[in-house]
């Protein structure tokens, strides 16, 4: 209930924003994911109180009720600008009520928010054309690609002993094509994540070398990725800047990725595969498999691309530049 009046109205308490731009004395107020809660009278407000706003994408809810923009398993693009009314007649939120909500809130509130932004930051560009495809007019809009809070000092990707996947077990990651390729290129392969997807990937892998690890920890991830000889990112929908992604190239693990999104700005265009070519994913990774030299040349030009465009201090002085545009900082 409390959602649906967020939705509905714009956000919920907005004062309480205010108050604390007011008692911190707030240049910029940097929104994440506004709805349900926060909304556009959240934004007004600051601005309102003094302070400058930055509206952070990580997704495609301003027009997208499930934010991922993926259905029936392809790209979807049925929603347009402030029409909505496709996702409410498909029942996306998966309920008529919260589909009706959604569709409404989001129409509502979607010229509000780009209104009341000074600034809005994308994580790709693949990302910020999309958006714009949808019929958006983003105001001062800035690519700024995820970040990580460390890169390693090398690449162990030569020794590694599997393949990974990272992630929420869900349709639009892909995960059945890693499944596949691996089984395909007699590679063990180890799954982390959990989602509704886990008993159709189990059964996929009966009887082949796939490890389920469930939810892990995130030093847990870390030491699964330094065991790995290459990360597989296999996203049937335009993930954005997958986090996941990032965090191998940081580690110095090579990533194959698929042609969607924002997945071949993070890993280059020799490590680009068809989303839905399995074969083409298990003659890559095992290319990789085999060749020691050729994953320690490729885990080393990953610690470059995270240090060239993931490493703190980079993104620390591109978001500066972005407050500065946005008129909150000298």
């Amino acid at each position: 209930a409390a959602a649906a009046r967020g939705l509905l109205r714009g956000g919920l308490d907005e004062q309480a924003v205010a108050a604390a731009v007011r008692t911190h004395r707030a240049d910029v107020v940097h929104a994440h994911n506004v709805h349900p809660l926060l909304g556009w009278r959240a934004l007004a407000a600051a601005r309102a109180a003094g302070a400058r706003v930055v509206l952070h994408l990580h997704n495609y809810r301003l027009v997208c009720a499930i934010g991922v923009a993926f259905r029936d398993g392809e790209r979807c693009t049925r929603c347009h600008g402030r029409n909505t009314l496709p996702g409410v007649r498909l029942g996306c939120r998966g309920s008529l009520p919260e589909a009706v909500v959604y569709g409404a809130g989001i129409a509502r509130q979607q010229p509000h928010l780009l209104a009341e932004a000074d600034a809005v930051v994308a994580v790709s560009a693949a990302q910020l054309a999309l958006l714009r495809g949808f019929g958006l007019a983003l105001p001062r809009a800035t690519v700024l690609p995820n970040a990580v809070e460390r890169i390693a000092d090398d690449s162990a990707a030569s020794e590694g002993r599997y393949a990974l996947v990272a992630g929420r077990l869900v349709e639009e990651k892909g995960f059945e094509t890693a499944v596949r390729a691996a089984v395909a290129a007699g590679v063990p392969l180890r799954v982390a994540g959990t989602g509704p997807a886990e008993g159709s990937l189990r059964a996929l892998a009966a009887g082949a070398d796939v490890r389920f690890l469930g939810h892990v920890t995130q030093a847990e991830l870390e030491r699964e990725r330094r065991g790995a000889a290459v990360l597989l990112a296999p996203s049937r929908s335009d993930d954005s800047c997958p986090m996941s992604v990032v965090e191998a190239l940081a580690d110095g693990l090579p990533v194959l990725g698929s042609d969607r999104g924002g997945l071949p700005e993070l890993v280059g265009a020799d490590a680009v595969l068809p989303a839905r070519d399995d074969g083409a994913w298990a003659a890559a990774l095992t290319a990789l498999w085999t060749d020691p030299a050729l994953r320690a040349e490729r885990g080393a030009a990953a610690l470059a691309r995270a240090r060239a465009e993931h490493a703190p201090d980079v993104y620390y002085d591109r978001l500066m530049r972005v407050y500065a545009g946005a008129g909150g900082v000298g």
